[in-house]
């Protein structure tokens, strides 16, 4: 048998599930472009040379699949993983497994699918420009308008059982004797820290931080946002038990920081173009469906839409 080239071992293709990992393998390196110079040969197996960017390949490949261990260990496995799956495949072609019909359609399928996504990489990082990334930042700050949040620390007594009225009215008996106390001038934080059931089990003084609307059930918050600030309420009951709240201040919301938000705002634009890619590929194909009666453009299902970071 004539000495392969790892090139041409990428264009053949693998056997059973060996050579299906291979395919995926050797597909991807013929369309990915390895930035690292050099690219040092750490093996060669009958001739065919494995590089350092093999191995890289190979542990995307395995995944959580791989040992754990050391670095070298890690190596030698990926060595030995990419060793038996050039041999396997070397093995297959000289039974001329690679022109089996069955073959040929997983080749095809693996080679499309790793060019598919190396296309939505390719054009997701070439979105990622800093003019787009504020832009969608300053639409989502524009979006917040003028949103309240409210600052609130909260004193609660749990009930595991709602449907248990006796346990209900001792919560609810515990709080209101917590309000007297308050209106006698004890402090809520210090309070807050000795009696609070929390189940967060924060306990620093009751601090809720601030919060809008939305991320507290509809109880809580609809005494939070009518109280003014530094204002006491009366006992609340909600799902979690009953509760006493103090509102510390209100606000405008505030936008995050740039760059605290900067990976959501680069996972959103990436996104949305590689979706926006995929719709026009779409609208400019002419797509076929044997099995079932053609649909209308308005019909078609179309991608969904990424959701803007809040």
């Amino acid at each position: 048998m004539s000495t392969l080239s790892i090139s041409a071992l990428r264009a053949s293709g693998r056997l059973a599930l060996a050579a299906t990992a291979a395919a995926a393998i050797v597909a991807a390196s013929a369309v990915a472009t390895f930035a690292q110079a050099p690219d040092p040969v750490i093996a060669r197996v009958n001739g065919v040379e494995i590089h350092q960017s093999d191995l890289t390949l190979a542990e995307d490949d395995v995944g959580q699949n791989l040992p754990q261990g050391g670095e070298q260990a890690k190596r030698d496995y990926l060595v030995s993983y990419l060793s038996d799956m050039i041999l396997l495949a070397q093995a297959a072609e000289e039974r001329r497994l690679q022109d089996d019909p069955d073959f040929k359609r997983r080749a095809a399928l693996a080679r499309n699918k790793v060019l598919m996504e190396t296309l939505l990489q390719s054009e997701g990082k070439k979105s990622l420009t800093d003019q787009a990334l504020h832009a969608v930042y300053d639409d989502a700050v524009k979006q917040m308008g003028n949103e309240e949040e409210v600052h609130a620390r909260h004193i609660l007594f749990r009930v595991a059982n709602p449907s248990d009225d006796k346990a209900s009215k001792e919560a609810e008996d515990k709080v209101k004797a917590v309000i007297e106390r308050l209106k006698k001038g004890e402090d809520f934080a210090k309070l807050a820290n000795e009696l609070t059931e929390d189940p967060s089990g924060r306990k620093d003084g009751g601090d809720l931080g601030y919060f809008t609307k939305e991320q507290m059930v509809p109880e809580f918050s609809a005494v939070a946002f009518k109280l003014d600030k530094g204002k006491i309420s009366d006992p609340i009951k909600t799902q979690f038990g009953w509760h006493v709240l103090k509102v510390e201040d209100k606000r405008k919301r505030q936008p995050p920081e740039f760059d605290k938000v900067k990976p959501q705002l680069e996972t959103y634009v990436e996104r949305k173009a590689q979706m926006e890619l995929v719709t026009k590929l779409r609208a400019d194909a002419k797509i076929e469906r044997l099995d079932k009666p053609a649909q209308s453009p308005a019909q078609a299902p179309t991608p969904a839409q990424p959701q803007a970071p809040k």
